[in-house]
Formats: structure tokens, sequence, C-alpha cells
């Protein structure tokens, strides 16, 4: 501050010196000019006084003159540096320096605005956290399952992974294992063991409506065709027939279902069935390697029709717990309506059996209604008895203590 007033007080100074002797030393000097003059006047009017007298008059007013015009030169030197001080002394804010306030000022702006700073970094940094934490605590661990059981599905996709492994051998930790096999109708996040008894509460819902929807008509899926998602997943098409259409309105009717019970499930994007048979993101390894899976590789199976699965199960299966032997998901519970490829297999398989077993026995009926067949078969068994009797007599004489 000391500096700035410096600066500006001789100028301040100035002004008001000339603005007091303005007042003070001026009519001073004009004030014997004037009395001189009326003096003059008073004394030619009345007396007739000489001409030498009013020049006498006139050199003592040039004297004054002088002498005030030195006075205000004078007075309009600068102020010593004493009077500078003796001024800023008396001023109210002597005490505060104003570089010092205003590089506090500043200082105090920086400090706002770093600070500002860091609070809006720190700020987007906890909404960054909340919002992965909320994502975290919303993030899909439960889904329900459309298994797929029909081996003509299974083995065909078997064949297309196997064929695919030849030409990329990499792409083998990418492969869905056939247990895992299934349709995926909708997503949710369960947190609790109550979350997770209401969501089979949900689930058993479910099963009363799709009994009165299908009212035990058999729906088959039809799966034709390869595509893909960003050439990072390879999926198998369910071809787009009255069935299809059906299962999407299952999915929806399922997705309000579990809402209405205060479960997260469903996604923002509409329903796409689909058999996912390859993914890179099974392999964090793989993901480095192969940024794309290449179409080519499965060309040969692009409209390969892989079979038809007949709807009758829905399973919610967890997507961290441990699976099955089989390699099929954790099951919390499952709805069955309709028949299944598993139970038509079973009852092919007993078919099979059975007339496999009554093929047998009609041979065995025909054998022994055969005359040859009977003389030769007696024939068979009185041998093996006379055999037998030889052996038992000689096995007696040898222990007899006569022998």
């Amino acid at each position: 501050m000391r500096p700035l007033l410096q600066r500006l007080l001789p100028a301040l100074c100035s002004a008001a010196a000339r603005a007091l002797l303005v007042r003070r030393a001026v009519p001073m000097a004009l004030w014997p000019a004037e009395g001189a003059a009326r003096a003059g006047g008073d004394a030619r009017s009345a007396a007739g006084a000489a001409p030498e007298h009013d020049g006498l008059e006139n050199i003592q007013e040039k004297k004054i003159f002088k002498e005030d015009k030195e006075k205000t030169q004078q007075s309009e030197e600068p102020c010593a540096a004493d009077s500078v001080d003796s001024l800023m002394a008396e001023m109210p804010f002597v005490d505060i320096d104003i570089e010092d306030e205003c590089a506090m000022h500043a200082t105090s702006e920086l400090s706002v605005k770093k600070k500002r700073k860091r609070t809006t970094g720190r700020e987007m940094e906890e909404g960054i956290e909340r919002k992965k934490k909320k994502n975290k605590q919303y993030q899909p661990n439960y889904f329900i399952s459309l298994p797929i059981t029909n081996p003509k599905i299974t083995g065909s996709i078997q064949a297309l992974q196997d064929a695919i492994i030849q030409k990329d051998q990499r792409l083998s930790k990418a492969m869905v294992r056939s247990g895992s096999l299934h349709v995926t109708m909708l997503v949710m996040h369960l947190s609790s063991e109550e979350e997770i008894s209401i969501a089979v509460g949900a689930l058993s819902d479910s099963k009363v409506f799709l009994d009165d929807l299908l009212k035990g008509k058999r729906v088959d899926l039809s799966f034709q065709g390869i595509d893909h998602f960003r050439n990072q997943v390879g999926f198998v098409n369910l071809a787009e027939n009255d069935h299809t259409t059906l299962l999407k309105e299952i999915a929806e009717t399922m997705t309000k279902i579990f809402q209405e019970k205060g479960i997260m499930a469903g996604e923002e994007r509409a329903f796409n069935p689909h058999l996912t048979f390859m993914k890179l993101s099974k392999s964090t390894e793989l993901r480095k390697q192969v940024k794309k899976i290449d179409s080519s590789l499965y060309e040969d199976f692009k409209n390969h029709y892989f079979g038809d699965e007949i709807l009758h199960r829905f399973d919610l299966c967890s997507m961290l717990k441990k699976k099955q032997p089989n390699g099929y998901y954790y099951c919390e519970s499952s709805i069955v309506f309709g028949k299944s490829h598993e139970a038509d297999l079973v009852k092919e398989a007993l078919r099979r059996e059975t007339q496999a077993l009554l093929s047998r026995l009609n041979q065995i009926k025909e054998l022994l209604t055969s005359p040859e067949i009977r003389t030769k078969i007696s024939k068979e068994l009185f041998e093996d008895r006379h055999n037998s009797n030889c052996k038992w007599k000689s096995c007696i004489n040898s222990e007899s203590p006569d022998a």
C-alpha cells in the first residue's frame, strides 16, 4: 500500500495546496491593490495627487504579486516523504496493505477455485464410485433359463464347435458346454435369501399363467441359422413363427410378474431369444488374443437346421454359484409343464428295451416248439446228466479205501 500511496499522494497534495492558496493567498494579494487603487482614486479626486504616486503603487503591487507567486510555487512543490508518511498515518486503512490484501484475495480466490476443483473432482469420483456400486448392486446374478435338452440340437452344436476349433484352436476357451446350453428368458438381481424366496414365488406364479395360456398345447421352438453380437458372441437363431411369438409373450408376462413382486428383473432392450454357443467373455486371456470372431469360421453352418426344442421347463438359475456336474447352472427352483425331450428319451429307451426282451422271448419260444431243437436239447441234457453221473461215481470210487 505504501508504494502506491507514495505515487498518488504528491498529486493529491499539490491539488489540495493549490485549492487552499486560491482561497487564502490570492485574496490577500488583491486587497492591497484594491486599497491602493481606491486610495489613489480618492486622492486624485479629492486633492489631485501627482502621477509619480501611481508608479510607486504599481511597483508595490508587482512586488506583492511576485511574493505571492513564489509562495504559490513553493506550495506546489512535491510533498516530502515525511509529509506522505504523516498523511498516511492519519488514514483509517493504514494497518492494511493493499497489495497484501489483493494478494490474499487472489490467493483466497485461487484456494477457493482449487478447493472447488478438488471438491468437484472428488464429487465426480464419488459419483463414479456410487454409480459403480449401484451398477454392481443391481448387476444381474440370477436368470430364468429355458434348458436345451434335445440331443439333436446339442449334437449339432457340438459338431459346429468342433469345426470352429479345428480352424482356430484358441476359440476352444470360448465354447459353451453342451450341458449349459439354454435360452435366457429374463435376468434379475437377487441380493438376499429373502429376495431369492420372493423370486421362487414369482416363478411359481408364472406357472399358473403358463398353464392357463398353453392349455396343454405343445410349443416347438425351431433353431436354425447362426448370427452374432458385435463379433463377440456367436448364437443360434430361433426361427420366427407363431411359437416364437408365444415365447416372447411368455417372457414379457414373466417379467411383469417378477417386477410386481419387487424384483429388479428384465432389461431395457427388447427380448431377443437366442441360443449362445460361443462367447469371448468366457476367457479374459482369450479376449487379449482375439478381438473379434471371424464369421468365416462357421460359414458352413450359416443356415444349418439344428432341431426343435419342446417348451416344457423354466429354471431359476444362479450365475455365480457352482454349476452342476453335468455343466448346467445351479438351480434354485423349476416349473415343469407339458412334455420334455428327456421324458421322450426315457420312454423311447424303455420301448426299445421292451422290444428287445420280447424279441428274445419269441426266439426262445420258437426254439422250444421246434421238434429238432427239442430232440437236440433233450440229447444235450441227457449227455450232460450222464457226464455228471460218471464224474460223481469216479469221485466216490477214488475216495473208497478199497480203491
